[in-house]
């Protein structure tokens, strides 16, 4: 048994003792790699590991618990235990993290009325339950019991968010009652507005940022009441989002600020290793648009999303050298890199022709947003026949997130992305118009026609495919994250009734029939195999497709975008088996090339 104690300084066991931690997020990284990225962390003179714990990965459905396999938190937390690193755990029930809707599970969406962090009973309810399955597991984790646990935080980053403060009691107080008896700790923006609204009476408060160690430290000390100064992340990259240019990288002056840090008090890294956004799970922002991250959590980090080392853990570790002794650590697993080369698709199939294998279609007069339907991620279709109308000139979509795919007798119509959803789609002018530009003349000022509306057979097929494109992990905006169509549909100017909704959360891909039949140009699944004789990491390119996911095994390795900056998919060795692998491209835009290639190395913009 063990003592953490938070007075002047930190003191394990009596002794003063510098938290030097780095973030390593078990969810994002696969288990067979554990051992490898905490080697690499203590190797580099970190002696403790930070990690979040998202309730969205451990609770998907409500009710419906996983603690094992991927989201097996206990063996990650004793795997550091075993390689001598402490932990600190950050168990709260929002994490932001640039994880799908900051680590909240969707179904909370299912409730009308819910509201979000605060003092709203039935949010409350939920997070109880959630804490009596979680906090049996992680307190007997705790440094008071044996385990390498010396620090849990409270809430993340809540001054960003609100100023509930009888909410914040309420966390610590539910952390308290299931037995957490290590110190709580509070993170927040160093800036007294952020901290004002975070901080609470009893709890150590914390700074997140990425640079200018000592002016940020002089806005925490005063909150600290003379106890001791921490960055409990200390950004040293950033994330990407689909279309922003290119790979984004961290300060170039963060080796001086990690070293003003630990000269001055105690430091988390974040992040030491980023890994991947595995599946539907990468979050977005919203300031003034839509901003979905890319799978690759790379976020520049010290080891790459691949877990290869980089200048800047070399960089770091000359700094935390004196400060900390670095010790000699034999890495025990044995990573290698494969390019498999190029595979040609072995067969292919329509979405349309397989949607009732995929899915339970659910039939109402009005759209049903995605949530109401059970569902979480990925994609639902909304299919109804155009029995009164002979053409489309105008369709809008009321209440409506993220991406539309709209199709019209099996042809497609336009796809509208983010803001494009907040006005009607005039198929003549080819531009979306606003409420407040309705009747303004065509782009350019041509009051001409410039196209022709979309005509078709009677009783004609229409089929409106929405994507999830990972809901808001920050801010106000995460109450607005229903998605698909929560509405209606406006063609020509009037509601379009009697829908049928087709549930896509693609999770059940061996029920594909590659011989119902393909049409070009429309979403469709390509299969190709992969015969492996030894297994490598390796990184998937899609050198001219569109949009879309990609599965290995069943298996979702998670989005790609013609756009970027993220251009090659990575595939963990542990992924693959000996022998035939199946691979499932699932593409939206119809932009097919037949040809994938599987290389060496990464290419992220």
């Amino acid at each position: 048994m063990g003592r953490f104690e938070i007075k002047d300084n930190f003191y394990l066991d009596g002794k003063p003792f510098q938290v030097i931690s780095g973030s390593i997020h078990y969810f994002r990284v696969v288990p067979e790699y554990w051992r490898d990225r905490l080697e690499k962390l203590k190797a580099m003179g970190c002696n403790t590991v930070e990690t979040y714990i998202a309730w969205n990965v451990h609770e998907p459905r409500k009710g419906v618990y996983d603690f094992g396999g991927r989201n097996d938190l206990v063996k990650f937390v004793k795997t550091a235990q075993e390689l001598g690193l402490y932990v600190i755990l950050r168990p709260s029930p929002y994490i932001c993290a640039e994880w799908e809707f900051g680590g909240l599970p969707a179904w909370l969406l299912q409730e009308d009325g819910m509201r979000l962090r605060a003092c709203h009973e039935s949010f409350l309810k939920h997070v109880r339950e959630y804490y009596d399955r979680l906090f049996p597991l992680i307190t007997p984790l705790q440094i008071t019991e044996g385990g390498p646990v010396i620090l849990m935080q409270v809430e993340n980053e809540y001054g960003y968010y609100g100023d509930d403060t009888h909410y914040m009691e309420m966390m610590r107080d539910m952390m308290l009652e299931r037995g957490v008896t290590v110190p709580l700790i509070t993170s927040d923006g160093p800036f007294e507005e952020a901290l004002s609204c975070g901080c609470l009476d009893g709890i150590h408060p914390t700074g997140n940022f990425g640079s200018r160690t000592k002016e940020r430290f002089a806005v925490l000390a005063p909150y600290t009441k003379s106890g001791p100064l921490m960055c409990a992340e200390f950004w040293v990259g950033w994330f990407d989002h689909w279309g922003n240019g290119g790979h984004m990288h961290g300060n170039p002056e963060s080796p001086q600020d990690l070293d003003d840090m630990l000269d001055m008090g105690h430091v988390n890294i974040y992040m030491f290793e980023g890994g991947t956004n595995f599946g539907f799970m990468n979050g977005s922002n919203y300031y003034d648009e839509l901003t979905p991250d890319v799978t690759s959590y790379d976020y520049d980090a010290l080891l790459t999303e691949a877990g290869d080392f980089t200048e800047k853990y070399y960089k770091f570790q000359k700094v935390i050298g004196k400060y900390a002794p670095i010790p000699k650590v034999e890495f025990t697993t044995n990573i290698r890199k494969k390019a498999y080369g190029k595979l040609t698709v072995v067969s292919q199939t329509g979405l349309f022709q397989n949607l009732e294998n995929l899915s339970e279609p659910i039939v109402d007069k009005f759209p049903v947003c995605m949530e109401k339907c059970g569902q979480n991620y990925g994609y639902i279709l909304y299919h109804s026949t155009l029995k009164h109308e002979q053409n489309i000139e105008r369709i809008r979509l009321w209440g409506a997130n993220d991406r539309a795919n709209i199709f019209a007798d099996n042809k497609r119509v336009v796809n509208l992305y983010d803001r494009e959803l907040e006005g009607e789609y005039d198929v003549i002018a080819g531009k979306v118009k606003k409420a407040q530009d309705a009747n303004a003349p065509a782009a350019g000022g041509e009051e001409e026609r410039q196209n022709e509306p979309v005509t078709f057979a009677e009783n004609a097929p229409i089929d409106i495919l929405m994507e999830n494109m990972g809901r808001v992990n920050f801010g106000p905006m995460m109450e607005r994250q229903r998605k698909g169509i929560a509405e209606c549909v406006q063609i020509n100017g009037h509601i379009h009734y009697n829908w049928t909704m087709y549930p896509l959360p693609l999770d059940n891909i061996d029920r594909l029939d590659f011989d119902r039949g393909y049409t070009e140009g429309l979403p469709a699944f390509y299969r190709f195999e992969l015969g492996v004789d030894e297994a490598g990491d390796t990184f998937l390119e899609l050198d001219g497709w569109g949009k879309g996911c990609v599965f290995l095994n069943g298996f979702n390795l998670g989005r790609y975008w013609e756009i970027g900056p993220q251009r090659r998919l990575y595939i963990p060795a542990p992924l693959l088996k000996l022998g035939k692998n199946e691979i499932v491209v699932f593409e939206t835009e119809g932009k097919a090339t037949g040809v994938i290639e599987l290389k060496s190395e990464p290419d992220i913009g």
